[in-house]
């Protein structure tokens, strides 16, 4: 017996057979075929996969289990990171260690947002590109898209080219369990990471989890300590732990300095000072984003572009 959802979802469908003077039992096989191939011809052809070397750097794509490959990859010169020197120096190392086909570590920077955690990765990989060309390829992957890691890997194996591979702002909450996926790029299952694959994650958790999902956890689990520690030890499985804090004010206005004087923005400097710090005060924080925010305002009330 049909619901009254079914037979009313019919309902157009019979319509539009019962004009053609026919019952849908009648419908002739070649007209059929017709709408077929017509609603084919209207349907988006699918998306053609892409090669590593078609570009430097990639979106993973997991709906259609594509790369799609990104011309012109938003960031900065790795030279205007200031106040993140130690940071700099130890990720770009790592990277140049693993372009040049030698052991490396999976890497997460974690700390306050806007001290440069993304912007280092971008410029450290085109930094890398610059002294090696083609050297390495930037894989960047959604949060959303962690349980396809597994397809991703098995794309990715066998290639020649070294891979980065990109997760900004990763964390986990609830019942989410796409942090397996992600163990099977950190240490590998029977196949094993492939040598020519990196991960690398920013997130704004040292350890990845909230802390109330850490002690819900051991309120709810037969064994507590086992159930927490499957997850809490994911932060062990990267190699490299970098952190990132809040900038204390001369640092910030080292930034801005170098950013202005990059772009060759004319300004005096204790009136550049003076500004940046108040920009500062009235966001109620010092960072790396609100330097370049700055930067940004008075280039435009300067009316030069930046670039």
């Amino acid at each position: 017996m049909q619901t009254r959802e079914q037979h009313a979802g019919r309902q157009p469908q019979q319509k539009l057979i019962a004009s053609a003077g026919m019952s849908d039992r009648e419908i002739p096989t070649p007209l059929l075929q017709r709408l077929v191939e017509a609603l084919e011809r209207l349907a988006p052809p699918p998306a053609a996969d892409t090669g590593l070397d078609d570009a430097d750097a990639f979106v993973w794509h997991a709906e259609q289990a594509r790369l799609q490959p990104v011309a012109k990859v938003n960031r900065v010169d790795l030279g205007l990171l200031h106040g993140i020197d130690r940071q700099r120096a130890v990720l770009f190392e790592n990277t140049r260690r693993f372009a040049r086909g030698l052991p490396a570590n999976n890497a997460l920077l974690w700390g306050a947002r806007g001290t440069g955690k993304s912007s280092l990765v971008k410029a450290v990989h085109a930094r890398i590109n610059e002294e090696t060309p083609r050297a390495l390829v930037l894989v960047e992957v959604h949060r959303e898209d962690l349980a396809s890691l597994p397809r991703l890997l098995a794309r990715l194996r066998g290639e020649t080219r070294r891979c980065l591979l990109f997760c900004d702002d990763l964390s986990f909450d609830g019942g989410d369990a796409s942090y397996k996926s992600l163990k099977a790029v950190l240490e590998g299952g029977i196949e094993g990471r492939p040598d020519t694959v990196l991960f690398y994650a920013t997130s704004n958790r040292r350890h990845l989890m909230p802390r109330e999902m850490i002690e819900n956890e051991r309120s709810t689990a037969i064994n507590p300590a086992e159930s927490v520690e499957e997850k809490v030890s994911l932060s062990d499985r990267f190699g490299l732990w970098l952190g990132f804090h809040g900038l204390d004010q001369e640092a910030y206005v080292g930034i801005v300095e170098g950013y202005a004087r990059h772009y060759r923005l004319a300004l005096p400097a204790e009136m550049l000072r003076a500004e940046a710090i108040g920009w500062a005060r009235e966001r109620g924080a010092r960072s790396g984003r609100v330097a370049w925010q700055y930067i940004q305002d008075l280039a435009g009330r300067l009316g030069q572009p930046l670039g």
